[in-house]
């Protein structure tokens, strides 16, 4: 939570400065929304199934020169993976139906290079803080949800990704975007049973957002 708050008056800082410096009938602020597409990459996790969940956050574009925007973003990312009951040789260890919840609020800053009029690529580091981590399997005694407390938890409070993306703005505000997101480092605390394991969050997003 600590880290959350740091990264956050530091995204402040930066919109604001970006602000300052910009000619502030350029800027857009915004809002978006779509679907995840989740797992974890890594040769442990080869044969896990995909967590298909949704995203929703607020968008910021500050133009720095005619096709070079910053793009700074905060919003809530459903993340994590699925084993289905096929999937006999797994981490877990299981032959249950298991929804492995990781859930959290991503920081991307991106730099937007636009291509033709509308159509943009863009690119730039992404910062998460897990707000909720939560363990669903079937069947089971108590309806197959264990939250996970903090201190049990095998999973890291923060992930670095990097983000690849692209995105069409239409002139009326509305934009349609594709990204795909990939971690840095394995989502896993060292010193436990996973420190051994090698699983990095990699994310699909597809979405609509609207420029105000």
């Amino acid at each position: 939570m600590k880290n959350l708050i740091v990264f956050t008056t530091a995204f402040l800082f930066i919109f604001t400065t970006g602000y300052a410096q910009s000619d502030s009938s350029t800027i857009q602020l915004g809002a978006k929304g779509g679907v995840n597409f989740s797992k974890l990459s890594g040769d442990d996790f080869d044969d896990v199934d995909s967590r298909t969940s949704f995203n929703v956050g607020l968008v910021a574009e500050i133009p720095l020169s005619e096709r070079i925007s910053f793009q700074p973003e905060v919003f809530y990312s459903g993340q994590g993976f699925d084993i289905l009951e096929r999937d006999q040789d797994n981490v877990f260890d299981t032959d249950q139906n298991i929804e492995y919840q990781l859930d959290y609020i991503q920081v991307p800053l991106l730099l937007k290079a636009y291509l033709v009029k509308g159509l943009s690529v863009e690119a730039g580091p992404q910062f998460g803080f897990k707000i909720h981590e939560e363990f669903d399997s079937e069947p089971t005694s108590d309806g197959g949800d264990l939250e996970i407390d903090e201190d049990d938890s095998y999973v890291k409070d923060f992930d670095t990704s990097v983000a690849l993306g692209t995105s069409y703005k239409f002139d009326n505000g509305f934009f349609l975007s594709a990204r795909y997101t990939l971690g840095l480092t394995s989502i896993f605390e060292d010193d436990t049973f996973f420190e051994d394991v090698d699983g990095k969050n990699e994310v699909w997003q597809f979405g609509l957002g609207f420029m105000f």
